[in-house]
């Protein structure tokens, strides 16, 4: 069996919703899932080591409807029991599926997160995906699954508690300046986008986290991260509010429903790449290179000014500190979408996903 095949049969019946959908729905939720598939993709770091196959975690949150419902964990899915609600491998609960495999290039370097009532709301969950790249990305991208949700739910409490200060934008939490600003991800929304506090508040610890995650890699001493790192994105739902960042080329794509009720694909994060205009800008005002090998044309890197190394086919990533004197950041890209009933599941998933479309 591909690996290919492995992957649509572990999500095929929980991705149009188990045990309601009839064999045309569930033929439409298959296409859709391919859509899927199809939209994600792209990158890698030339170093030693290799990645095992694609992690893709899927989040549903029409399974997430009946907050009363226990939890229940399918497969063979390994709970953190010291932490309720926290799951990082193989299996699936009553709204999140989640699966990965060693694939045939050494030792797998991605790691993914599911974490229910995060934060101790029973309404709000965390997901992350991390692809780890380099000689030491397994380590990096499980520090990063372990450390950055812990930080950013101590950033988010941060705001609660300073809320005043926080509108006045003089808080602790809001010391990092930064041009980024949350973007809005809904083409049908004829309305006003209107940032509550909530999603403000997100998006600056969403910020101040990955720069506190960043400066503790840097300084971790058992962690060799200066040609190592990883990408990050990540989600939070908190009811209808859905807000994801984004650290690197690895992609959050909703299934959601067109005006037709036909099951369609919407990417919601950016392939963070170094040839994007803006990214590129910064790299070169950095005296960092861009460019691509002539055996790879269509996969731009970023190199050191005066050395034809590392070779890093993203333009944001925790780690890799040999280039961040060079342009490489660790600012997110956030990203926000208000959920309707049209809006059915996410999957969030590694560049090597395009490994898997090779078989279909």
């Amino acid at each position: 069996m591909t690996q290919a095949v492995e992957v649509l049969n572990r999500y095929g019946t929980d991705l149009v919703g188990e045990g309601r959908a009839s064999d045309s729905e569930c033929l439409a939720g298959f296409e859709c899932f391919l859509n899927i598939v199809r939209a994600l993709g792209m990158g890698s770091c030339i170093s030693e080591g290799g990645s095992g196959s694609p992690p893709l975690l899927t989040y549903s949150q029409e399974l997430n409807v009946d907050g009363g419902k226990r939890r229940r964990l399918r497969g063979s899915s390994t709970m953190d029991y010291k932490v309720p609600g926290r799951m990082f491998l193989n299996g699936s609960s009553d709204i999140a599926s989640m699966y990965c495999k060693q694939g045939k290039k050494g030792i797998n370097q991605d790691a993914m997160l599911v974490w229910e009532n995060f934060c101790s709301k029973e309404d709000t969950v965390f997901c992350g995906v991390f692809d780890g790249h380099g000689p030491y990305g397994h380590r990096v991208a499980k520090k990063v699954r372990d450390s950055f949700p812990l930080k950013l739910s101590a950033q988010w409490d941060l705001h609660r508690k300073n809320k005043d200060g926080f509108n006045e934008q003089n808080g602790a939490a809001t010391s990092y300046n930064s041009e980024e600003q949350i973007r809005l991800v809904d083409e049908n929304d004829d309305h006003e986008f209107d940032e509550t506090y909530t999603i403000s508040a997100l998006r600056e610890s969403y910020l101040k986290a990955s720069k506190i995650m960043d400066k503790e890699l840097k300084l971790h001493r058992d962690i060799d991260c200066f040609c190592s790192g990883t990408t990050a994105v990540t989600l939070i739902k908190q009811g209808p509010d859905l807000v994801v960042g984004n650290v690197g080329d690895s992609r959050a794509v909703l299934g959601t429903r067109d005006s037709d009720n036909s099951l369609i694909a919407v990417q919601l994060t950016i392939d963070l790449k170094p040839n994007l205009p803006k990214e590129e800008e910064r790299i070169k005002l950095r005296k960092g290179r861009v460019f691509s090998l002539k055996n790879e044309p269509d996969v731009a890197r970023v190199w050191l000014p005066n050395s034809d190394f590392p070779g890093l086919a993203m333009a944001r990533a925790f780690g890799d500190f040999c280039l961040k004197d060079v342009g490489l950041i660790s600012v997110p890209d956030v990203s926000y979408r208000r959920l309707t009933e049209k809006d059915e599941f996410v999957v969030l998933a590694t560049d090597g996903v395009r490994h898997i479309i090779s078989y279909l």
